[in-house]
């Protein structure tokens, strides 16, 4: 096999593995579950959490991938020991990608859609909440617009991709997300000229266990729990082949701790966007597309120089769903490239011809095939393509690779602990064994199985 690229800076590798992890949920999620449950209290609880599930998780992927230098379509096979059947779960780890791929593209799309319109003066002075509601309606009622805008997502993101990891991933996405942490920056202090920023920041961060008391303490510990979950990408691979393209001058620890306040910072600072606009212009913060594309586009358009805030919102925002989608795209082909030996650009070809298709449901989801409702209610296909990945694929991958890092039979817990203890930075104590094998497993089940009770029993 020919030798695998590694990163030209540990700078890029952070960056781009940030990038994987940072994306759409910490933007219309995290804010509004911190506001929800407690503020203040609730942060503290999601970055112990942070600490104890999202750091050890990072370790397992990245481990697997530095001492195998192969993606997840052959890990397990380097990896594992003969005769044994670890390397049967990339049959089912490996789908998760594409179904990810599937939807988030056109998501993406819409984002870039927005992007546009926003500069372009569509939502005008004056619009109201009803008008945002019907220009979403009617984005999601025009498959042939959503197409044209996913397509052109995956031709940008695949098309850098086919350069490579360094002249291509790393050349583009490092300075992209340096442009994206600006802007955010930028809009951050932006919003203490806001007259609302007293009121939302007191929303977002002040302390509140009466909040978290009257949702439900158990249920603001499911949602810190999930949150960081979820919010890493972890158990699909994604974050393992950055591990093959890392050197080993600092372990693994130091560098899954990064990552993880990467992650954070940007969580955090969207809430100190989005709560001083809402609460200014008293738009109601809603949660999920609702909260992008219908509250914030209400704020954005009644806002002086709104046209250009909103648009550099939404290129923020594109910008954090690009980086995930160029880093999934990066494992899909790596993937393709470790079980079949073909070219790079071959991969590119095939994948791009075949994530523009698998998108097709989740847009005519939305239009043609509307009245066809997955998992009931109004559940839509792109609701089943994100339960399939979020409550199955992410936490069953990570409870297997957790059990397999532990196994005698996979990784071995010694293997692991040498591959993370290599290079500069915090060590792995022999303590952790303890930890990885049986408590960090029972979490990971918890947090399945209160995920399917909330969809189905709830």
């Amino acid at each position: 096999m020919a030798q695998r690229e590694q990163f030209s800076s540990r700078l890029g590798f952070l960056l781009i593995a940030a990038g994987c992890a940072i994306g759409l949920g910490n933007v219309w999620r995290f804010p509004y579950i911190t506001g929800q449950y407690g503020g203040a209290a609730f942060v503290i609880m999601y970055l112990v959490f942070l600490l104890i599930i999202g750091v050890p998780l990072l370790t397992v992927e990245l481990s697997m991938g530095r001492f195998s230098r192969r993606s997840v379509a052959r890990a397990f096979d380097v990896i594992e020991k003969p005769g044994s059947k670890w390397h049967l779960n990339k049959f089912w780890i490996i789908p998760g990608s594409y179904i990810l791929l599937s939807f988030y593209a056109v998501i993406t799309g819409w984002l870039l859609y927005y992007c546009l319109r926003m500069l372009t003066g569509f939502f005008p002075v004056g619009t109201t909440k009803e008008i945002a509601v019907t220009r979403f309606s009617e984005l999601l009622a025009d498959p042939y617009i959503m197409f044209v805008c996913t397509f052109s997502v995956a031709f940008i993101s695949f098309g850098i991709v086919a350069f490579g990891l360094v002249k291509g991933v790393e050349r583009i996405t490092k300075p992209m997300m340096i442009l994206l942490f600006a802007l955010l920056f930028f809009m951050a202090f932006r919003s203490f000229t806001l007259p609302g920023f007293s009121e939302g920041i007191a929303f977002y961060l002040t302390p509140s266990w009466d909040n978290m008391k009257s949702e439900g303490f158990l249920v603001a510990v499911w949602a810190a729990m999930g949150q960081v979950f979820f919010t890493l990408s972890i158990g699909q691979g994604s974050i393992e082949i950055f591990g093959a393209y890392m050197d080993k001058r600092h372990s693994l620890i130091s560098e899954s701790v990064l990552i993880c306040c990467l992650d954070t910072t940007v969580a955090l600072l969207a809430g100190f966007i989005i709560f001083p606009a809402c609460f200014s212009y008293g738009v109601e913060p809603g949660q999920g597309p609702s909260l992008l594309f219908v509250s914030l586009t209400t704020v954005f358009a009644n806002m002086d120089y709104g046209w250009f805030w909103g648009s550099l919102f939404f290129l923020f925002m594109l910008f954090a769903a690009m980086s995930t989608l160029i880093a999934v795209f990066e494992s899909v082909i790596s993937i393709n490239i470790d079980l079949f030996a073909i070219s790079r650009v071959k991969a590119v070809i095939i994948n791009f011809l075949i994530i523009t298709v698998m998108g097709l449901p989740c847009i005519l989801g939305f239009n043609y095939w509307s009245d066809f409702h997955p998992l009931g209610g109004s559940s839509t296909i792109l609701d089943l393509q994100d339960f399939l990945v979020s409550n199955n694929v992410l936490p069953l991958g990570s409870f297997v690779m957790v059990l397999f890092i532990t196994a005698k039979t996979g990784m071995g817990f010694k293997r692991y602990q040498e591959e993370c203890n290599t290079g500069v930075g915090p060590k792995i104590p022999n303590w952790m064994y303890w930890y990885m094998r049986f408590v960090l497993p029972v979490i990971i089940g918890v947090i399945l199985a209160v995920g399917y009770y909330n969809i189905f029993l709830a």
